[in-house]
């Protein structure tokens, strides 16, 4: 199921008919973590610009630690955050990757779910370059319906309403009929 860059993807209608209870991809977050700055983490900024198509961000250290030889501040790794068409076509290449597979333990009990890439040469297309060797990299994916917006409003931000939060199951079933992906028990 792949989708044209540019158009928009309308989620599924459940059951119900109301369009705005249909669960979709609010965002996807693609990090690679490598512990250290330096030309390593270049090489892991070239692979998410590659991968996505755009320009990620340095990620830095919360604390120092020192057995790691990580002081605070550092830059050690490198992330882009993705919405919209651009989220929902990197999440079907994504699961290509995957061979279109996911632990069912990487659902949380919001309904969101997260899994790795080992290599960025595991997507279609992708070959290796022995300049910037072998990266992986972590895809974190919130999911919701209309209304998320409601906990980061600047003003009158309210806690998420039960009617408007997914459950693991509701999104196991989004990405078996979205994505047509095999949830592994």
């Amino acid at each position: 199921m792949s989708t044209p860059p540019g158009s928009v993807v309308t989620p599924a209608v459940p059951a119900s008919g109301n369009p705005h209870r249909a669960i979709r991809v609010i965002k996807i977050v693609v990090n690679a973590g490598v512990g250290e700055s330096g030309e390593n983490r270049t090489k892991a900024e070239k692979v998410l610009k590659m991968i996505t198509s755009q320009k990620p961000i340095a990620t830095r250290a919360h604390s120092t630690n020192r057995d790691f030889g990580i002081r605070q501040g550092q830059e050690i790794g490198a992330k882009v955050t993705l919405r919209g068409a651009a989220a929902v076509d990197f999440l079907n290449r994504a699961f290509e990757a995957r061979d279109r597979q996911l632990d069912v333990d990487s659902i949380d009990r919001n309904g969101n779910f997260s899994f790795g890439i080992a290599d960025y040469t595991d997507f279609t297309g992708m070959k290796y370059d022995p300049q910037i060797g072998i990266h992986g990299m972590d895809v974190a994916v919130e999911v919701g319906r209309a209304g998320y917006r409601v906990r980061q409003r600047h003003l009158q931000s309210r806690p998420i309403p039960r009617s408007i939060r997914s459950t693991a199951a509701e999104t196991r079933a989004f990405l078996e009929s979205m994505f047509h992906v095999t949830v592994l028990e």
